[in-house]
């Protein structure tokens, strides 16, 4: 029995020892490295997989503002081998202690020792869009300045690049094979210091900031118009020499009439009241309508009053103005969908509701051989009456149904006419009035709300 227990002692110390020697020019039982299984294996072995495995393109360089910047890794010949790595990991191994892994494997992660082209990556960071701005921190000024988005503040001095500590975080991140180097996240940028002059810069901004920040909007029908920093920064008064004024406590002056003029040049863009429209007709053409009762009028004085207010006040809110006349519709395109369609060069009249053509019926309008023609423009009915006698030189006429749509012009039914359309109007035409067939002029009446829009032309 004790002859049996020595030999299995010493087959199992011989083992032992010989599996020592075996591991002492490779790798121990269980190791990984990397992910690849390693026991038994010698460094060149292990180095020739490492290396088919790892691929490095080159490194991605992140400024501030997310811009990205890639140094290839062919541009500065980078080379990378995992040799040294491994006999350094090696070399902490200790092969008689191998009896160790058999509790738990070794798993690590080395990375490759690199080499590169020093000039060849100074040539590359160097042609970087964030190195080519040479100024010096003497140069880095804080001023104000005018931009179509209103005043802003240039600093200069608040998130400087310092460049050599951005080339020593790209270096450091290339030799260790990073494949991204945010200049940011690596403290890269720093503020320098303000002068006194400067200081005071900044509180003359913070000071105009304020005052330029403007939260009305006004709503011009489907349109909306901020009276923001772009708008109020043509209000502030400057001097000769371009500089701010101020009144006696302090506050930035404005120019005289300033808010007046805006609301001025408001009222020029959307007031329509006689104004020149495209108009797309039944018989599709573009045609160009001017003139005309119908439309809006901002009322200025009012307007004026209320932005003043407004702005002093520092109001934040969606502003529609007052008007002294109003359309159906706000905006420019203020006739909208349901209109009455008077072509007078087709004699014809056509009502749409809601974009949907309702009636279609032929007229006769003014006589144009007695220049009694019927005006055209854009107007709207301003009042319906039934049983109305028509009165002018020489005649009065009984109609059924009125619509007045400019004056005493207007659209009525006319019994005394027995035909409609083609070229009565030009010799036999109305006294300026649209004459409508008995029938559709009823219809119209009943449908047609006081204030829609009379599109007239020829």
């Amino acid at each position: 029995m004790a002859i049996i227990l020595g030999i299995v002692t010493v087959s199992l110390m011989a083992t032992y020892l010989g599996l020592a020697v075996y591991y002492h020019n490779a790798f121990t039982y269980g190791t990984w490295i990397n992910g690849i299984y390693c026991t038994g294996r010698s460094i060149q072995e292990v180095n020739d997989e490492l290396v088919k495995d790892f691929t490095y393109e080159g490194i991605t360089v992140k400024d501030k503002d997310g811009n990205s910047y890639v140094i290839s890794a062919e541009e500065i010949s980078y080379q990378f081998d995992f040799k040294k790595a491994l006999e350094i990991y090696q070399k902490r191994q200790n092969p008689w202690m191998w009896i160790d892994s058999l509790m738990g494997g070794r798993r690590v992660e080395l990375a490759p020792v690199v080499s590169y082209d020093r000039e060849a990556f100074e040539a590359c960071f160097d042609a970087l869009p964030f190195c080519q701005d040479k100024r010096t921190d003497k140069d880095r000024r804080v001023t104000i300045t005018r931009t179509p988005q209103g005043y802003a503040l240039v600093n200069e001095r608040t998130d400087v690049l310092f460049t050599e500590q951005a080339r020593g975080a790209v270096l450091s991140a290339i030799e260790a094979s990073e494949r991204e180097v945010s200049l940011l996240d690596e403290g890269c940028y720093h503020d320098l210091e303000l002068t006194a002059q400067m200081h005071e810069t900044i509180a003359v901004w913070e000071k105009l900031e304020r005052f330029q920040d403007c939260g009305i909007v006004y709503r011009m029908g489907e349109e909306e118009i901020p009276v923001d920093a772009s708008v109020v920064c043509d209000w502030i008064a400057l001097d000769d020499s371009g500089c701010f004024l101020f009144d006696e406590s302090g506050g930035f002056r404005l120019k005289e009439h300033a808010i007046e003029e805006f609301v001025e040049r408001l009222a020029q863009k959307y007031d329509t009241v006689g104004a020149s429209r495209q108009f797309l007709s039944t018989r599709g053409e573009l045609v160009t309508v001017e003139g005309g009762l119908y439309g809006n009028k901002i009322d200025q004085e009012a307007e004026t009053a209320y932005l003043t207010e407004a702005f002093y006040e520092k109001k934040r809110e969606v502003h529609e103005p007052v008007y002294t006349q109003e359309a159906w519709k706000k905006g420019s395109e203020d006739i909208g969908s349901t209109y009455i369609e008077v072509d007078m060069g087709e004699q014809k009249m056509y009502y749409y509701v809601n974009g949907v053509l309702t009636i279609d019926t032929p007229i006769v309008t003014g006589n144009t051989s007695r220049r009694m023609d019927t005006p055209s423009g854009v107007n709207f009915v301003y009042a319906k009456q039934k049983n109305r006698i028509l009165r002018g030189p020489n005649y009065a006429s009984h109609v059924d149904f009125w619509m007045p749509v400019k004056g005493n012009i207007g659209i009525h039914d006319a019994a005394w006419r027995g035909t409609f359309g083609g070229t009565i109007y030009q010799t036999n035409g109305s006294h300026g009035c649209i004459n409508t067939p008995r029938e559709a002029m009823e219809q119209l009446f009943d449908l047609a709300e006081v204030g829609t829009p009379v599109i007239m032309f020829y």
